[in-house]
């Protein structure tokens, strides 16, 4: 059973058993027996690579409709930065919190702004002096799910800092509670997401009990509507009163982060595999010079996501030409101290990350887990080394441990099975001479 809440899904009936998923997942999360994909939800970081390769649309996201806003008596859109790079006019995207307004938001705050102030927050750990090196980025909730999964030893240097997203729910919330005179509990904020992590997130959040978002909307989900709303606008855009910095905007990219807090030795990666690469050679203290790591699962960042609609490159690119336009101010010398004590203990985790390193395990008991693990490596040593996948199972390590589990036998290989078909064949030909004589 699976302690968390998974957005990703599969949609049984659309897959067809292609394979194509195994050997995307970066955490050997997908199987596929009698025919079907099925997913190990102990494992899954739910990144959306399966989304993005599966031909046949059988894994999906699940977030919450629009509709799902009208719960609540108030409403605040949190839009992600990486909104603003889905929209070929750059003069239309600033009108997206009068959009979204529109569309039935109470009130609309710049995840970006939320950006600016998780970047002073970082800031002040990394003058501590006991601050772990490197300091990991938290923003990115399915590489820090894989942190806790693949590289447990890493965890105590993912930054107790929470989410963009988080510290941006929390203060729209108070400014909004305070210029109203309402309740908290009265008043929902929805984020509109580029990605499936961040609903995981909402879920199950990191570092904290409760998440500050009460849902998260996808970019798909409204592209439509809101590309119809942004063509209505009239006038000239400014992008000049915007209260987040162009740091703050430039998270939606790769190295946006690194670039607002200003680190000299940062190293920004894009990309589930090529951050799983640089993890190892944190994890072999080859990069003991590293001060800050920005790891992100997407390609091109935040504006990659697999629930986007523009393609990644030019969304990267509206992004940067938009962050040319806006004020060169620091987010150090915009957010106010004020803004900073008024979110106090509300910008950390408020416990520690855990390991979940007994998603890999083979059984919760040590010693049990390592005679499985001598099993499973005799049984490999049987198996071609192909991880060719056709067995169902990503490599052939995994299928060796899949038949420790009992989750499928040898025979599933198909290159043993060949073997194992011309063995009886010949077999039969000795019997059949044999009884001729």
């Amino acid at each position: 059973m699976s302690k968390y809440y998974h957005s990703v899904k599969l949609d049984v009936s659309k897959c067809v058993g292609c394979t194509s998923c195994l050997k995307r997942c970066p955490t050997e999360a997908i199987r596929v027996r009698e025919r079907r994909a099925f997913i190990i939800e102990n494992r899954c970081i739910d990144c959306g690579e399966c989304i993005r390769t599966c031909e046949h649309h059988a894994k999906i996201a699940t977030t919450n409709p629009l509709e799902a806003i009208n719960r609540y008596p108030y409403k605040i859109a949190l839009f992600a930065p990486a909104l603003y790079g889905q929209f070929k006019d750059p003069e239309q995207a600033a009108f997206l919190p009068d959009a979204l307004r529109m569309m039935g938001f109470d009130d609309v705050y710049s995840v970006a702004t939320g950006a600016d102030i998780v970047t002073v927050a970082i800031q002040n750990k990394l003058r501590q002096p006991d601050c772990p090196r490197p300091l990991i980025s938290s923003s990115c909730p399915a590489v820090v799910r894989l942190i806790q999964i693949r590289f447990p030893e890493l965890v105590d240097n993912i930054v107790d800092v929470r989410s963009p997203m988080e510290v941006s729910a929390t203060e729209a919330r108070r400014k909004f509670c305070e210029t109203r005179g309402v309740e908290p509990g009265d008043v929902g904020c929805f984020f509109i997401t580029p990605c499936a992590a961040k609903m995981t997130a909402i879920r199950n959040p990191l570092g904290h009990e409760t998440s500050a978002v009460n849902g998260a909307i996808s970019f798909l989900d409204i592209y439509g509507l809101l590309s119809g709303l942004l063509r209505k606008h009239k006038g000239n855009a400014d992008f000049a009163h915007s209260s987040a910095t162009g740091f703050g905007v430039n998270w939606a990219r790769t190295a946006g982060e690194a670039l607002a807090l200003g680190v000299d030795d940062a190293l920004a990666v894009d990309g589930i595999d090529n951050v799983i690469r640089v993890l190892e050679e944190i994890d072999n203290n080859r990069l003991s010079d590293l001060v800050y790591f920005e790891g992100l699962a997407c390609l091109g960042g935040c504006v990659g996501g697999p629930l986007t609609f523009e393609n990644m490159f030019i969304a990267r690119n509206r992004i940067r030409q938009l962050v040319l336009k806006l004020p060169k101010t620091r987010p150090e010398a915009r957010v106010r101290p004020e803004t900073m004590a008024s979110l106090g203990d509300a910008l950390y985790f408020e416990s520690p990350l855990e390991s979940n390193e007994e998603a890999l395990r083979l059984d919760g008991d040590r010693k049990t887990a390592l005679e499985k693990m001598e099993r499973a490596e005799q049984i490999r040593k049987r198996l071609p080394g192909l991880d060719c996948g056709s067995c169902g199972s990503p490599t052939c390590q995994a299928l060796a441990e899949d038949i420790v589990q009992g989750d499928a036998t040898e025979l599933n290989c198909i290159h043993l099975l060949r073997e194992r078909l011309r063995y009886m064949a010949s077999q039969m030909v000795e019997m059949s001479e044999s009884t001729r004589e």
